[in-house]
């Protein structure tokens, strides 16, 4: 159990903690959240002893050892497979637990043939899932995750969170994915303005508890004035009477008690719009029967078509390496496909975060001038209002880009989107080095641009909360996939998981899976594929009863400025086919709502229909396994 106990920390003038208490006992799996620069990182260095408290105490048992994913490459073993077991416990009985290491190491996306490489070949992100692999292999008694999503894609994090929550020691966990904290956390534990709250349950509890707090205290403190003015007041107007003297004093002595509670400051987030772009058709951008490969290598993707409409979320995903950033680069033209070809629409114009962009930002440059660089149209004080909109308030935009942190970069690119206005975003991980407040922000821009997206992203959270189709690169090749995220895990799932073992076993291991199980997976997919067929043409005939009812909206709105005028002008004729139209179209406006109340009415009652059968087959999965 660790224990913590009025610990303070201060780097200058700057208070990290103050007066910070709270245990983490056992079998705990705790969520470190706070926004990026709270100290978050600060308190696992101070409880591995990497850094010393001002005050305070932290107590760590003797018998207890710790585990942490290090960004520090270090390696002292001549193949991955050995440096994986460097980490496992010595078995008095002398079994061998290998098996343990290779199905770590498979979880994490290394293949067979990676065991027998030496480490220093490994590329950068593979060298860091190595260290995780290693330290998830040692079981400590506390692990310590910073990040550990950064560098996975989204198999090998689906594999973590499955691993994790069958962890049976404690684990303080520190991730920008909310929903894959929540997943995995028994409890939440929150760094908030140098204190640290702790609860049991998910993130959105501990805010809730925040918030109520914070409610309190500004109530509480307004109330406070208000007894003080009253108390001054009365001082003031009879500290000259003798008679009420003893009451004066009685009054000050009372008044020099009372704590006076300070307004809290407001902690900024940021607050967005991506500009839009007028684009007149429907299509953005048309892709068909796009190769590419690099240099002659297998294809990355072959025979791939798909168009980009506005106002549509379209996801990519995948595996690293296989060609999800690639796919990005070809749409924006910086790379050519082998064969195929994208038409792009007239007045498209292209807004592009990409993963390497962070890397051409000029480190000499000032934050400042690098949304100057953006657009030729931006003055300074546009840039200025850019600056401060991704928290970079007034000298902080002269920071230069080289002293800044990965989430502060990121914040820089994003606001080089917003210099010029787009029709089409295309994000390649825009949340990487994000807090989990900036994502928030970053997802409600994205729901309200008017313009088509195309993401990159290995979060389920973001998947789930707006790819309305998919770009899947799965099983050698990419496929569009006409769908949300969870209708793809329901309907076709990822080739790996249907073929590989759960996790933390090897395949000699692995739980043999009977008919029933089989057959509910069977029953389950027909009942996805039965919802689609029913539901979508009723959400396509909702959607375009809506569209005619705003259009004929519009056409009385502008009808009725005709009306106007006419009338100014005396003109009886078209006072009275004007007149004749917009009462037509009120009408056929009311028949419309009609039809579209009936409609939906319909959808509705199918899609209970069908979430509760969906609920009747998964309590019967449940039981089977049970």
């Amino acid at each position: 159990m660790l224990s913590i106990i009025s610990l303070s920390k201060s780097y200058g003038n700057q208070t990290v903690f103050d007066d910070v208490t709270f245990t983490v006992n056992p079998q705990e799996r705790v969520g470190l959240i706070g926004r990026n620069g709270s100290g978050k990182t600060t308190l696992f260095r101070l409880i591995l002893g990497e850094e010393q408290p001002d005050s305070g105490v932290l107590h760590v048992p003797g018998y207890y050892t710790l585990g942490h994913l290090s960004q520090h490459i270090a390696f002292g073993a001549r193949t991955v497979l050995e440096e994986a077991c460097l980490g496992l416990k010595k078995e008095e009985d002398g079994t061998d637990r290998t098996y343990r290491a290779k199905a770590i190491l498979a979880g994490l996306g290394f293949d067979q043939a990676d065991f027998s490489r030496s480490p220093v070949e490994l590329s950068g992100g593979f060298q860091i899932r190595l260290n995780l692999a290693r330290v998830l292999v040692s079981e400590p008694h506390l692990l310590l995750l910073d990040e550990p999503t950064n560098y996975l894609d989204i198999l090998s994090i689906r594999w973590l969170t499955q691993f994790l929550k069958g962890w049976k020691n404690e684990l303080i966990l520190i991730t920008h994915d909310r929903a894959f904290m929540d997943s995995v956390t028994t409890h939440t534990m929150g760094i908030y303005r140098s204190r640290v709250r702790k609860i049991q349950g998910p993130t959105h509890k501990l805010y809730q508890q925040i918030l109520q707090e914070e409610e309190l205290h500004e109530k509480t403190r307004i109330n406070e004035e208000r007894k003080r003015r009253d108390v001054e007041q009365f001082i003031n107007r009879f500290r000259a009477q003798a008679t009420r003297a003893r009451a004066v004093q009685a009054r000050i002595r009372a008044l020099q008690k009372r704590e006076s509670l300070e307004k809290l400051t407001q902690s900024r987030t940021l607050d967005f719009q991506f500009p839009p772009a007028p684009f007149p058709g429907k299509w953005l951008m048309e892709c068909r029967d796009l190769d590419f490969s690099y240099d002659g290598d297998s294809p990355l993707f072959r025979g791939l078509s798909f168009a980009v409409g506005k106002r549509d979320r379209i996801g990519v995903i995948g595996k690293n390496g296989k060609g999800k950033s690639t796919l990005l680069n070809v749409l924006t033209g910086d790379l050519t496909p082998g064969d195929g070809n994208i038409g792009y629409g007239e007045k498209l114009r292209m807004g592009y975060f990409g993963q390497t962009n962070i890397d051409r930002l000029n480190p000499d440059n000032t934050v400042e001038d690098e949304i100057l660089n953006s657009s030729a149209d931006l003055n300074r004080g546009s840039a200025r209002n850019i600056c401060g909109a991704m928290l970079f308030e007034g000298d902080q935009a002269l920071k230069k880009i080289a002293v800044l942190s990965g989430g502060e970069k990121s914040r820089v690119l994003l606001g080089k989107l917003l210099a010029t206005p787009a029709n089409l975003l295309l994000l390649d991980e825009p949340t990487n080095h994000l807090d989990m407040e900036s994502i928030d922000s970053l997802l409600e821009a994205i729901d309200t641009f008017q313009g088509g997206i195309v993401i990159a992203t290995h979060s389920e959270m973001i998947l789930d909360a707006v790819a309305t189709r998919l770009i899947v690169f799965d099983g050698g090749n990419a496929t569009l996939f006409e769908g949300s995220y969870q209708d793809f895990l329901e309907r076709v799932g990822w080739e790996e998981e249907r073929t590989t073992t759960e996790p933390g076993q090897t395949a000699a291991q692995e739980r043999p899976r009977g008919t029933d199980r089989k057959e509910l997976r069977r029953l389950k997919a027909e009942l996805v594929n039965s919802r689609s067929r029913v539901l979508q043409p009723l959400q396509k005939r909702m959607d375009g009863l809506e569209r005619r009812i705003v259009d004929l909206e519009k056409r009385v709105d502008e009808e009725n400025r005709l009306l106007v005028r006419a009338s100014q002008a005396g003109d009886g004729k078209s006072i009275a086919a004007l007149s004749m139209s917009i009462h037509d179209a009120r009408k056929d406006i009311e028949q419309l709502f009609e039809e579209l109340d009936e409609v939906t009415r319909e959808h509705l009652v199918l899609a209970q229909e069908f979430e509760a059968r969906t609920k009747e087959l998964e309590e019967k999965g449940r039981g089977s396994r049970e």
